[in-house]
């Protein structure tokens, strides 16, 4: 038989534990205990007294002991303490001669007051109290918590001060006054390739109405954008974006430009040719812009957008939808794509921070396959002006290798998939169209021929 000490089992009346062992099992008994007062000393004699005749039956273990429970004593100081008490029960107090003892081993948990937070003082002196009455200073006020102010603020209108000589480059950013250049440009080719004499107050009415319709589109397609602008390097420059007009100036200006556009256009010119930009303005702010966040489509419409102008300016001088117009509209709608393609394809990190569904965004693949296709497509619209009596058959001879040579730019691009090539197709498209709308005008069948072959097609009485 062997003894040794064991834990220690109450902070007040367990001193020590034996374990021993007999052939029987393992007896556990305590040895030494003080008793607290003689309803809790009987108590406990009881319990001890059934361990000790159930040990030959079955082994004891801690959990028997369960009576035994942990106190917890706190000094009355004048500090902050904390108490803590395992069970609210009916105790009778200790014996005089245990309370130093239980002093002693009392643990106490000493806990520091945390001071109150004072804010800075703020004050602020009212402008009427800033003069010094009879001698005194002025008396400072507090200021109201500056929170409050500012979300009173930001529910009020704000005025937004605008200099007289900031607005004409405000106007030419918020119209994209380079793309509005390209859209009249290539409406006034469509009315100088009809065949019809050159009407020159004409020309200049349609080319203003024209070109009053692209400035509304492209300030309602920037008022619609303004947040997901606001995600891109390339956009986060516009006025509206950086705060320089307000949305109201911007729709008021947009108003400004479509009502006498589309007035000009209806009144001046014809009906056709009126409704024609009323739907491009319509097509391009009320389905293009919100395709897209939606769906890559919004390139297929935004081609659409862009082949009208020429048409337009067809029906401005002829004042009829005829196989010419649909071939001008057919050329700037296969020329978009690989323009657009090309510049979306560096644009792609940026398209994506906004929120754009592109193809070079969703279907890079797409993107370059599309660009090919349709840069491949201006070689057979080439071929087909003549055939329609638009151009003579020198056209498709002299537009062949600047077709070919942006045909090639795109098969680059759709290979090598790469920043290079994408910049290379479109720096290329940026001369392309100039060139091609120019070796058309050189190549304009003479109205002379037209009439003569007209007269011959005419039956004869």
């Amino acid at each position: 038989m062997y003894k040794t000490p064991c834990r220690k089992l109450t902070e007040q009346g367990l001193a020590t534990c034996w374990i021993s062992t007999s052939s029987y099992g393992l007896v556990g008994s305590c040895v030494f205990q003080s008793l607290e007062n003689g309803a809790r000393s009987g108590h406990s004699t009881r319990c001890l007294l059934q361990l000790f005749r159930s040990s030959t039956c079955e082994r004891i273990t801690f959990q028997h002991l369960n009576f035994l429970k942990r106190q917890y004593v706190t000094k009355n100081t004048r500090g902050l303490c904390q108490r803590a008490k395992a069970k609210q029960e009916h105790l009778v107090a200790p014996l005089e001669d245990q309370q130093p003892l239980l002093q002693e081993e009392t643990v106490i948990r000493q806990v520091q007051q945390i001071p109150t937070l004072k804010p800075p003082p703020c004050t602020v002196t009212l402008p009427s109290e800033t003069c010094i009455h009879e001698g005194k200073a002025s008396v400072p006020v507090s200021e109201e918590p500056a929170t409050s102010q500012d979300a009173h603020k930001e529910k009020q209108w704000k005025e937004v001060k605008v200099n007289l000589e900031d607005l004409p480059g405000i106007y030419a950013r918020l119209s994209k006054i380079k793309l509005t250049a390209l859209v009249v440009t290539t409406a006034s080719a469509g009315f100088a390739m009809a065949p019809v004499p050159f009407d020159l107050g004409c020309f200049l009415l349609a080319s203003l109405g024209t070109g009053l319709a692209s400035c509304a589109a492209n300030s309602i397609n920037q008022y619609f954008e303004v947040p997901f602008d606001s995600n891109m390097n390339r956009t986060k420059n516009r006025p509206l974006v950086r705060g320089q007009i307000s949305p109201l100036h911007a729709v008021s200006f947009a108003a400004a430009c479509a009502i006498p556009g589309i007035a000009l256009l209806t009144l001046a010119v014809n009906p056709l040719t009126g409704a024609l930009g009323a739907f491009n303005i319509f097509l391009y702010t009320c389905c293009y812009t919100p395709l897209k966040r939606l769906s890559i489509s919004n390139t297929w419409v935004g081609s659409i957008v862009g082949a009208i102008p020429p048409v337009m300016g067809w029906t401005a001088a002829t004042g009829s939808l005829d196989t010419g117009a649909l071939l001008l509209g057919g050329f700037l709608y296969s020329w978009q794509f690989p323009h657009f393609n090309a510049l979306s394809w560096n644009l792609r990190e940026d398209y994506s921070r906004g929120g754009y569904r592109m193809m070079s965004v969703t279907h890079p693949g797409l993107c370059r396959r599309v660009a090919l296709r349709h840069a491949l497509a201006l070689v057979g619209l080439s071929a087909l002006a003549p055939a329609l009596d638009v151009t003579t058959w020198a056209f498709p001879v002299v537009s062949l290798p600047i077709n070919l040579y942006i045909s090639y730019l795109g098969f680059r691009f759709h290979r090598e998939a790469s920043r290079g090539s994408a910049r290379r197709l479109f720096f290329c498209s940026l001369w392309h169209l100039p060139m091609l709308l120019l070796l058309m005008l050189t190549c304009k069948k003479p109205l002379r021929d037209k009439e003569d072959s007209a007269a011959a097609a005419a039956p004869s009485h």
